[in-house]
């Protein structure tokens, strides 16, 4: 059926989320995404584990030394750690904007800001989780070519607790590119030129 001359047909998947319950589906993606930045975070930066080794041997005494794995003695983990937790923040802060700010809907210079705060929030949890599973790999399995041995032979419950944290980032990731999706229409049925106008001199 033909469009009425002047009348004017909504974009379907912005108005899909402009209604009030895409509220609480953002509301919920946000406090999955929070969760799992924060769980990232948290895993990373409490993880360490110390392990005993006989260097060498005098006579009948073993030479023995301590050795302590720690997420902040590797840069990319320091990154991971830093850019979860800055997401984590931003999420939370999201949140509370929306749950005590009254009437706080994104509305005017809102929208823009947000999309660009979730698309910038997916480059910085994107870019830490990838420089961190480069290190796990790196430690899981060595490198022959550069002579770089492997870790995680010996420091075991340490490797295992960093890649759950790579688990939960990942997660924190893909619910991230969904917040920035669903931004990016609110923003783009918010704005003024997202209806369609249909020509007059067709039928």
């Amino acid at each position: 059926m033909a469009l009425q001359s002047g009348e004017k047909s909504p974009m379907l998947i912005g108005s899909i989320w402009s209604k009030p319950r895409s509220r609480w589906t953002l509301l919920g993606l946000r406090l999955l995404a929070f969760l799992a930045a924060a769980a990232a975070t948290l895993v990373m930066a409490l993880n360490k584990q110390t392990k005993t080794f006989v260097v060498a041997t005098i006579g009948t005494t073993p030479l023995k030394l301590s050795l302590t794995a720690k997420f902040n003695h590797t840069p990319a983990f320091v990154f991971f750690v830093i850019a979860n937790g800055l997401v984590s923040i931003h999420n939370l802060v999201m949140i509370m904007l929306d749950l005590l700010g009254g009437n706080f809907d994104y509305k005017g210079f809102r929208f823009p800001m947000v999309a660009i705060l979730d698309m910038l929030n997916v480059a910085l949890v994107s870019g830490g989780a990838n420089a961190a599973a480069f290190m796990a790999e790196l430690g899981k399995n060595g490198n022959s070519h550069a002579r770089w041995d492997k870790i995680c032979d010996k420091f075991g419950e340490y490797c295992d607790r960093g890649g759950g944290a790579l688990i939960a980032s990942f997660l924190a990731l893909a619910f991230m590119l969904l917040i920035s999706f669903i931004s990016i229409l609110k923003l783009v049925n918010a704005s003024p030129h997202h209806s369609i106008s249909p020509n007059n001199n067709q039928p």
